[in-house]
């Protein structure tokens, strides 16, 4: 017998016994599905067989582990379905290509024409798949066998990927004989995968998951601003060869991580300057509003816009929301009593739209500065009175919310959304989420400049990301720019400094797995020296070594 700890309370189990015997027995406890255990703090697929540990925990589909398991399962369901449904003769090729609302936007190349009518067949077969409850089945093979296997199955980018990798084994995924690599946990079978969506859009469709509500496919909102940013970045990547993880390891082994980082950062000063052109064209525009999510590179961004700005006759000057904070002690508290930084109610509004609406008028304004130690406004002789070539520029997480500027004209706005958005996949069925590459950027930069450390980081992610989710992303498409600040080579450079960090958290520790993830998909990157990085770079606003004060 084997004897486990569950929600407190030890029992035993015969040898042989898999999870998934432990899971239906306390499925009834709870509300949504559970998808994984957590086995002393390392997550374990439900097919594993029951092994001793002082602590199992049960991993639901409302879980962030768990989420991500249903949308890869889900994903794999979606690739078996289509090519039976299309026949393998007719697809060149199926990119699973980066997240858009609620879902992922897939992008096949075909030797037909894609209908609304065809995925109504592909989501027929799914949900015919999930009637069928086809155990997803794993099996080891010699990394070798793998490259061979997926040349076969006409997978190249798996093949390109996997020349690169250290480890002499994998584990590929199968469905009723249909193979696959995926990164990450897959669920039990197919009967999991009841709740999904295919809606036609643009040139491919979007596979649309539950969010907050497991069991609940909210109708896909089309984002057409940001599908646009996506969609160039994506093909800009194609085009020379940089769209997945196996051509930007060619370029490194080459020797071409220089002529990479140069490309790159050409196309963004060039990209800068034309957001600059835009704005100069229109002289009302003495607001730039600049907001995006945690460690997108806002503050570089404003720093060389300001210079693109400069060389075209403008005086800008930075305004930093932040420095509008109340001080600490009335600042509003979030459901756990804890001060609640992101919140709208932590600006003292009335006094920035005082101020602003002053300085649009061309009187001289005292701006403030916030005391982050003490959690005091103050005020230190810091005049601004701007002239008819000034335009402030504005950065904070509520810029494209009105509600922070009610009292600004809305013709003076120049609004700009920055994120870093990668195009870099994996491989052409797993993604690199660009919520991965901003927390790794955070988890540098915090332990650079604030000696935080990486299990810190990790730990404040989800609020985060909540807040996130509550004060930006609502706004994205009210912006008049959105501005990609991801760099295609930026994670063979974070590589060096996030893998130390990671490997310092303890194994016993709540963080630990999310670590573990975090350094696997690291190790698909060739590490690359920073040497080369230019000092304008975003990419030194995390590293360090910037030529601007960040």
């Amino acid at each position: 017998m084997i004897r486990l700890t569950i929600n407190g309370t030890e029992k035993e189990y015969p040898f042989g016994t898999t999870w998934l015997t432990v899971a239906e027995e306390y499925q009834p406890e709870y509300e949504n599905d559970i998808l994984l255990v957590q086995v002393d703090g390392r997550l374990q697929e439900l097919h594993k067989k029951v092994q001793e540990c002082k602590e199992l925990v049960f991993i639901t589909a409302k879980d962030k582990a768990g989420k991500l398991t249903y949308r890869r399962s889900v994903t794999f369901l979606m690739l078996k379905a289509f090519y039976e449904v299309a026949g393998v003769r007719h697809i060149t090729k199926l990119t699973v290509d980066f997240s858009i609302g609620n879902g992922f936007f897939v992008e096949p190349e075909l030797d037909f024409e894609l209908t609304e009518e065809f995925l109504n067949q592909v989501k027929e077969k799914m949900l015919e798949h999930v009637a069928q409850r086809i155990p997803i089945m794993k099996r080891n093979m010699r990394t070798d066998e793998a490259v061979e296997l997926f040349h076969r199955h006409g997978m190249y980018d798996k093949e390109r990927l996997f020349h690169y990798r250290r480890v002499s084994s994998v584990n590929v995924y199968s469905i009723g004989g249909f193979e696959d690599y995926f990164y990450g946990y897959m669920v039990q079978n197919t009967g999991y995968l009841k709740y999904f969506d295919l809606v036609l859009y643009r040139n491919g469709f979007v596979l649309v998951f539950p969010e907050e509500d497991p069991k609940k496919i909210e109708p896909f909102q089309p984002k057409d601003k940001l599908f646009q940013v996506l969609k160039e970045t994506s093909d800009w990547g194609r085009r020379l060869d940089l769209s997945n993880v196996g051509g930007l390891n060619d370029h490194i082994s080459q020797g071409k991580a220089s002529q990479v980082m140069l490309i790159e950062e050409a196309l963004m000063e060039k990209k800068i300057g034309e957001v600059a052109g835009r704005i100069a064209a229109q002289p009302a525009k003495k607001l730039v509003m600049i907001a995006g999510p945690s460690s997108s590179g806002k503050t570089t961004f404003s720093h060389r816009l300001s210079i693109q700005l400069m060389a075209l006759g403008l005086t800008p000057h930075p305004i930093a929301v932040d420095n509008y904070f109340v001080n600490r002690v009335d600042s509003p508290r979030d459901a756990q009593g804890n001060y609640d930084y992101e919140a709208l109610e932590c600006i003292d509004l009335k006094q920035f739209n005082e101020d602003m609406t002053r300085l649009l008028a061309g009187e001289r304004v005292e701006l403030p500065r916030y005391n982050f130690i003490s959690g005091q406004r103050e005020y230190k002789g810091d005049y601004l009175t701007m002239g008819p070539d000034d335009i402030l520029v504005i950065e904070g997480i509520h810029c494209l919310n009105d509600k922070l500027s009610y009292s600004l004209p809305k013709e003076n706005k120049f609004k700009i959304y920055i994120s870093a958005l990668t195009s870099l996949n994996i491989d052409e069925h797993n993604r690199v989420p660009t919520t991965d590459g901003r927390l790794i950027r955070r988890m540098v930069r915090d332990a650079r400049t604030r000696g935080a450390s990486a299990r810190d980081t990790i730990r404040m992610w989800d609020s985060v990301r909540r807040g996130e989710e509550q004060n930006i992303f609502p706004y994205q498409e009210d912006a008049d720019v959105m501005f990609n600040s991801a760099l295609v080579y930026e994670l063979a450079v974070l590589k060096q400094y996030a893998e130390p960090l990671l490997f310092g958290i303890p194994k016993d520790s709540p963080e630990y797995p999310e670590a573990k993830r975090l350094l696997k998909f690291l190790d698909y990157f060739l590490g690359v020296s920073s040497e080369d990085v230019p000092k304008n770079s975003i990419i030194r606003e995390f590293i360090g070594g910037s030529c601007f004060r960040v």
